[in-house]
């Protein structure tokens, strides 16, 4: 493939990646979206990095804390932060989920994203408990999570099969201990948690269904094909049969109100 073509494929391949995004941000929008007016949605990102989620949801008016153990990525997040025009309603906080009750007041956020947590945290049970702690009644809990599905499929492609059986017969998911995600989830699983955890599943979607399955060159060869392809992954991410396949589950599930 020449410069050209090659320039041409990644161009493509970041439309798709940029509307798997997009489809977990519409999602987190809504919730943002629905808050009364008068009292903007407080939002906490844990693990939120250098605020790709944050920035966006204070540009709807929501007030963040995003929380992460790593200072460059919370100056990188100040730095967006300002570029956006919205520094105002963002505070970094260092830390991460193992102590997220000595960060935050409990029930003080009407959403919660925990982006690319659960799979790295030693003890889930915990992280877990700590996440819904910190949510108002009737708050909303966003996750997103390494799927096991896409994992097996993936290896099984590109010729690594005894990895693609280690990961399908592993509980866990894991290929191995040196592997850098501690677990990964299929939407039964991740629906579990989410119910055992007190909370009711409003969503679970695909992200990354098949987009990482396509090679850029074959991108490349059909004009408009990013955008047929963000089409699709878009049909996709509801479709039961599809979801399950897909690199990334997002769930977005509430905390009842109760008495």
């Amino acid at each position: 493939m020449d410069v050209e073509a090659s320039s041409a494929a990644r161009r493509q391949r970041g439309t798709a990646d940029g509307a798997a995004s997009a489809l977990v941000l519409r999602a987190v929008r809504r919730v943002v979206r629905a808050a009364d007016a008068q009292s903007p949605c407080r939002v906490l990102d844990v693990g939120g990095g250098s605020g790709v989620w944050a920035v966006p949801l204070a540009a709807e008016g929501a007030v963040l804390t995003v929380v992460d153990p790593s200072p460059d990525a919370l100056a990188s997040l100040s730095r967006r932060a300002r570029e956006a025009g919205v520094l105002e309603r963002v505070t970094a906080v260092q830390g991460d989920v193992d102590c997220l009750g000595e960060l935050v007041s409990a029930g003080a956020a009407d959403l919660v994203l925990a982006h690319g947590v659960l799979e790295v945290v030693e003890d889930l049970p915990r992280a877990m408990s700590a996440l819904v702690s910190a949510l108002a009644p009737g708050g909303m809990l966003s996750v997103l999570v390494a799927g096991k599905a896409a994992a097996v499929l993936h290896r099984a492609l590109v010729g690594r099969v005894a990895e693609a059986l280690q990961v399908l017969t592993d509980p866990a998911g894991r290929v191995g201990p040196r592997d850098p995600l501690l677990r990964r989830f299929d939407v039964e699983g991740l629906s579990t948690l989410l119910a055992d955890s007190g909370l009711e599943v409003d969503l679970i979607q695909g992200v990354s269904v098949v987009a990482d399955l396509i090679a850029s060159s074959a991108l490349e060869t059909a004009s408009g094909g990013a955008a047929a392809l963000a089409e699709l992954e878009s049909a996709a991410s509801s479709t039961a049969a599809l979801r399950e396949i897909a690199s990334r589950l997002h769930a977005v599930a509430r905390l009842p109100v109760t008495g």
